[in-house]
């Protein structure tokens, strides 16, 4: 376990007057997996938005490594190390899985996010080497030559996460990366992230499947009306009575 990288402190997000986050405090600890459950419409979904800069929250602040998020675009906080994969993914459907994993990389951005062709282009077959490389960590380099919008489900996940780990990330945030898949494709996808984990790379993840959860998680927080109402290693949060009420059903 390492110090801690990322602090969400007092975060309040509405819409419409309704609530859907309220003075939510999180804390990651860095090279660890922190998973964060709850019943559907609890705000998990939402309080990755607020991490990456999709919404900005209505008070609170997030900082990632001792830099301050709060209010800085999407494509900044990309900049600093943090990448996110969608609970739908989002893909190039008519390119080859090979284009899809290098494009991140020729669309990457430096310090003063101006656009360097000549740089990225004389990189080519770096870069090249480095997408069929992640495709066989993802599994998938033998389609790398497909396009996109052949593969299934599962498989289209997968690559966004190939999409993702070409630019390196500090922070891996995931929005349900096994949903739809059927038991071996998820139990692969846990075997993925693991090794990913044994990187050093630290993961915030969703899920709804505590198969999923309990294999992976370091560490679990129960979002319910928005709000942390538990938290702590999976087998404590596993047999606390307000995570069975409002999301277990008592029969985990």
């Amino acid at each position: 376990m390492g110090d801690l990288v990322l602090h969400l402190e007092g975060i309040n997000k509405s819409f419409g007057g309704l609530s859907a986050l309220s003075d939510v405090n999180l804390h990651v600890e860095e090279g660890t997996t922190h998973a964060i459950i709850g019943p559907n419409g609890a705000g998990k979904s939402t309080l990755l938005n607020v991490c990456i800069g999709r919404l900005k929250p209505d008070t609170g602040s997030v900082t990632f490594d001792g830099q301050q998020l709060t209010g800085k675009k999407p494509h900044e906080i990309a900049q600093v190390g943090v990448a996110r994969v969608f609970q739908t993914p989002e893909i190039f459907q008519e390119m080859s899985l090979l284009e899809n994993v290098m494009l991140p990389a020729f669309s990457h951005r430096d310090g003063s996010f101006k656009f360097n062709a000549g740089k990225l282009l004389s990189r080519q077959g770096e870069i090249r080497d480095e997408a069929e490389h992640i495709l066989e960590d993802v599994g998938l380099k033998d389609q790398m030559m497909s396009e996109a919008g052949s593969l299934s489900r599962g498989d289209k996940r997968r690559l966004e996460l190939g999409m993702c780990l070409i630019l390196h990330p500090r922070l891996l945030l995931l929005d349900e990366p096994t949903a739809g898949m059927a038991r071996h494709d998820t139990n692969q996808t846990i075997d993925l992230l693991k090794k990913i984990k044994s990187r050093g790379m630290t993961k915030v993840i969703i899920e709804h499947d505590m198969h999923v959860v309990f294999s992976l998680a370091d560490k679990v927080s129960v979002l319910a009306r928005g709000q942390i109402i538990a938290g702590g290693n999976p087998e404590e949060v596993r047999e606390d009575p307000k995570v069975k009420e409002a999301y277990l059903g008592g029969t985990q």
